[in-house]
């Protein structure tokens, strides 16, 4: 059986790829940080559940993961410490609590929070990586669609 990680992040990339969004991640410092939201009423049953989240369509799901970047591979995922915030377009500023989730060898960082229908937010990451030397920066804008 496959390991609920894998099937939340095969999921969230088949949703981004019929969704037509732009690639969702950030490559910088020897690392590359995947980042996507979406909402939480797409996700399977048994993912929500085993994390969890409530599904809904008022409720995002921030998903966040570090892959240090190794020649010859797809990289190897890294625990980092990452702090988040939000931002509406009018600079209201929403901190997002990541909580951190381990499972085999996959490491992502998620958060779930209350969205608005047509809530555009810009999401800004400060992402020091297990063994790093210094901060990385990810940025990334999302749309919400709740109706």
């Amino acid at each position: 059986m496959k390991s609920l990680a894998t099937i939340l992040n095969v999921f969230i990339l088949m949703t981004l790829s019929l969704t037509a969004v732009a690639e969702n991640s950030t490559h910088t410092g020897g690392y590359t940080i995947h980042h996507n939201a979406l909402t939480t009423d797409s996700l399977p049953a048994q993912v929500a559940t085993a994390y969890g989240l409530q599904r809904s369509k008022n409720r995002a799901l921030l998903n966040v993961s570090v892959i240090r970047d190794e020649p010859g591979t797809m990289g190897i995922p890294v625990r980092a410490t990452i702090r988040a915030v939000a931002r509406t377009l009018y600079g209201q500023i929403r901190p997002v609590e990541l909580r951190e989730i381990v499972e085999d060898k996959a490491i992502y960082y998620i958060a779930d929070f209350p969205v608005a229908h047509r809530e555009a937010l810009m999401f800004d990451f400060e992402i020091m990586p297990e063994g790093g030397r210094y901060p990385l920066r990810a940025h990334m804008r999302q749309e919400f669609f709740t109706n």
